[in-house]
């Protein structure tokens, strides 16, 4: 098979390496084909390693020998000469990856609202819009009915935690326990569906810790 394609062009891999020898690092990093010197004081060695000169400028390059650049990258210091609020903006930056985010046009979108004699855009929806705590007391939790009854037998709100259910829980035991009431056994009868009503609650997974 001819190395030649039916153009004339050359496209042998041996070729291909020769035109590639421009500039090729080895493994090592070095650049092979560098003729310069290395720009340590005193030192005649090849320089075929190249260290940035200055954080500010990464593309300006100093040249080294291996063991002079490696003492040049055991002291270099990304953040030398920075301020401290320099250094604090980039890591700002660096959190977000330099895309800082933007604040949303409150004010444009509110003065679209004004032309319409609204000030508060969610005054449209009424005290729900308003008002979002009561529109989360007021929308009925969905529960079993077991446990819809179980609420109302620990006179519990809709919206309280698990947290807060049991603290009710433990007031009214501590209320209606015979031993609690000098021996009185009259609310033993409450006591245990309050008892049975925790045993529902306390498990649920529709009410959250």
């Amino acid at each position: 098979m001819s190395k030649n394609d039916p153009f004339g062009f050359d496209i042998s891999a041996a070729k291909d390496k020769k035109r590639k020898t421009k500039g090729r690092r080895g493994m090592s990093g070095a650049f092979e084909t560098s003729t310069r010197i290395c720009e340590r004081e005193g030192c005649d060695e090849p320089g075929q390693y190249r260290a940035p000169k200055n954080p500010r400028n990464l593309d300006d390059y100093f040249w080294f020998c291996k063991e002079h650049v490696r003492e040049y990258n055991a002291n270099w210091n990304y953040f030398q000469g920075q301020s401290e609020e320099e250094f604090q903006q980039f890591i700002d930056n660096a959190t977000v990856w330099e895309r800082p985010t933007k604040p949303f046009g409150r004010a444009a979108a509110e003065d679209k609202w004004a032309r319409h004699g609204v000030s508060d855009p969610l005054e449209i929806l009424g005290a729900n819009g308003t008002a979002p705590e009561s529109r989360a007391q007021s929308s009925a939790r969905k529960l079993p009915p077991t446990e819809r009854r179980a609420l109302d037998i620990l006179e519990a709100k809709d919206h309280w935690t698990r947290a807060e259910i049991r603290k009710q829980y433990k007031s009214l035991v501590k209320d209606l326990h015979p031993d609690m009431n000098g021996g009185d056994r009259s609310d033993e009868d409450r006591l245990s569906e309050v008892v049975w009503a925790w045993d529902q609650i306390k498990d649920s997974r529709f009410i959250r810790d």
